[in-house]
């Protein structure tokens, strides 16, 4: 479904390109090349999660106090739209700092446990989707621009491995914790 839009790959990015807390989430993708990653990942998203339903997913959570499994790809959603806006900023060379945010402030506001799971897998795609239609067109030099993003220096290609490091970190709990409780279709 998705299309992998011919650009200009961005590099693997190296260390003080990203917050030194993704470090561990970023060691875990694999290639150089973000737009690539991303629709990959995407397609694994979609084919993971496409069969569940409503009925499956509602209200599943792991422990007391985490966020349910709606909740989760939604966390995915907004997060990604974050640092693709991060990204657009200093791809654009805009040198204003920009603030981080508190995910479970958005999360708590977003009522996305309310949501039908289809309706959520439709915006991670259309997200997806544009987001990786931004990065493909970004220039070699477009990729290697520097911003200050909550606090840290930060790369194009950081941010966009941002999104795919946190993008592994939370499948692998979802398959570990969340997918296990989850019925069979």
């Amino acid at each position: 479904m998705s299309t992998v839009i011919a650009g200009r790959p961005s590099g693997r990015p190296a260390p003080g390109e990203y917050a030194p807390y993704a470090q561990a989430d970023i060691d875990f993708v694999r290639g150089d090349d973000a737009v690539l990653i991303l629709t990959h990942q995407g397609e694994q998203v979609r084919k993971l999660f496409a069969p569940l339903t409503d009925a499956q997913v509602n209200g599943v959570r792991y422990a007391p106090g985490k966020w349910t499994l709606k909740e989760v790809l939604g966390h995915l959603i907004d997060d990604e739209r974050i640092f693709a806006y991060r990204a657009l900023c200093v791809a654009r060379q805009d040198t204003r700092p920009l603030p981080g945010f508190d995910e479970n402030e958005y999360v708590r506001g977003a009522g996305f446990e309310e949501r039908r799971w289809a309706s959520l897998l439709a915006e991670f795609t259309v997200v997806r989707q544009g987001t990786t239609a931004f990065f493909a067109g970004l220039s070699t030099e477009a990729w290697r621009r520097r911003g200050m993003v909550n606090g840290y220096d930060a790369s194009v290609r950081g941010l966009a491995f941002h999104v795919a490091g946190h993008e592994l970190h939370h499948l692998r709990v979802l398959e570990e914790r969340y997918l296990p409780l989850v019925a069979g279709p």
